[in-house]
Parts: structure tokens; C-alpha cells; sequence
């Protein structure tokens, strides 16, 4: 299985083409929906990386498909910006998961 990368800009497309992995550029939310289906459709593919700026932006769309689907897998990745996370993302997660402060 391979993934495939959708993404908001080119040079996040640019680098993960270096890397082996193809995809497109999206901007609107219309473009997004079809760019995914286009990606979930096609069986070779297993990983769908996506900008976190969607996940932001279009948080219904992401979150829908990822309650309705187990493959391929979504995964949010950040863009050549950094990440929109706190530093300690992960363990506030965990924390709030689990209900105990590590």
C-alpha cells in the first residue's frame, strides 16, 4: 500500500514527492471532498496525509470520514509553517484521556 499526500501547498508536495509519495494541491472545500474520494477509492492506496490546515478548516469533512472508514487511514501532518499545536500536545491528550497528569 502506498500513501498519498493532499495537501494545501506546493512546496509540502514538492518535499513528500522527494520522498516518493505523489498527491495534489487542494484549496477549497469542494476540491478536498473530490481530492478524497478520488484517494479513497483507489485500493493500492493505505495512508492519506493530509496538511493540518484541513483538519482546522474543514473539521466536519475530516472528521466525518474517519468515524465512517477504516481504510485508508487519515493522518494530519504539518506544513512547512510547523505544527499548530501546543508543545505538549501529546501529553495533554493522554492526560485527558486517561484523566491522570504525567
Amino acid at each position: 500500500m502506498k500513501m498519498y499526500l493532499i495537501s494545501d501547498n506546493i512546496d509540502t508536495l514538492t518535499g513528500m514527492r522527494l520522498a516518493g509519495v505523489d498527491g495534489v494541491v487542494v484549496h477549497e472545500r469542494q476540491e478536498l471532498r473530490s481530492a478524497l474520494e478520488t484517494a479513497m477509492n483507489d485500493r493500492s492506496v493505505g495512508i492519506i496525509l493530509l496538511t493540518e490546515k484541513f483538519g482546522r478548516e474543514f473539521p466536519e469533512l475530516i472528521n466525518e470520514i474517519k468515524l465512517e472508514r477504516t481504510m485508508p487511514l487519515l493522518i494530519e501532518i504539518p506544513d512547512r509553517h510547523g505544527t499548530g499545536r501546543k508543545k505538549d500536545f501529546i501529553t495533554s491528550y493522554v492526560n485527558e484521556a486517561i484523566g491522570l497528569k504525567l
